[in-house]
């Protein structure tokens, strides 16, 4: 199993929303009692690797900026396989046992959802992911940094303001602490997901998330 944590590097960037991805990966690792992140210079990466149970994982965390990771993910990510897709029944190439965690707009801050064969969602780092690896069938987990208004409304930013003030801002002190409950859960996932399938994980975990 390949999990991909995305978010940039540096300590710039410790604690903003777009890292959301990248650090629920680093305290997945630290949970599983995984061995340190070592940096793979050929992958330009931090990699650890250990096992849930008797399944072995490969944590990744790219250390090149957001929109350049699929050259990190595609380094351990090769070998796709072609399966039947169950909405059309065609054969696709995939890669059913990469997951990819990562921040997303569209989604509530406090919630997260599971995702199979999706398209990026304008999300530059899943872009590059997706087209390293010349496909979209692989397991994403979403995580939402979007505050919400009581209605359900988010409060989205404009362009403008996501790209320089808020998806690389960090988060106020309620928002953290929404984030850091969300990210349990999460971490939860990837550990069934590993012990188990990601199938299973997906089934049970995206209605844990939407009730958070």
């Amino acid at each position: 199993m390949i999990i991909i944590g995305l978010g940039n590097p540096g300590a710039e960037y410790e604690g903003t929303r777009h890292n959301a991805g990248r650090e629920a990966v680093m305290k997945f690792a630290k949970k599983a009692g995984f061995d340190g992140f070592e940096f793979d210079k050929k992958a330009q990466a931090l990699v650890s690797v250990g096992k849930v149970g008797k399944t072995k994982a490969t944590l990744v965390l790219p250390e090149t900026f957001m929109n350049k990771s699929g050259a990190s993910a595609g380094k351990f990510a090769k070998g796709a396989k072609k399966i039947k897709d169950p909405s059309t029944g065609k054969s696709i190439k995939a890669f059913p046992e990469v997951i990819v965690v990562h921040d997303d707009l569209d989604i509530p801050l406090g919630k997260a959802k599971m995702s199979w064969n999706k398209s990026a969602g304008g999300h530059k780092g899943v872009q590059s992911v997706l087209k390293a690896l010349g496909t979209e069938a692989v397991f994403r987990i979403r995580i939402g940094i979007t505050p919400a208004k009581a209605s359900g409304e988010l409060k989205k930013p404009d362009h403008d303001t996501i790209t320089e003030n808020f998806i690389v801002a960090g988060f106020k002190e309620k928002e953290a602490q929404e984030l850091s409950k969300v990210t349990k859960k999460v971490v939860d996932c990837l550990e069934m997901a590993i012990s188990d399938s990601p199938e299973r994980a997906m089934s049970e975990y995206n209605a844990v998330f939407s009730n958070l």
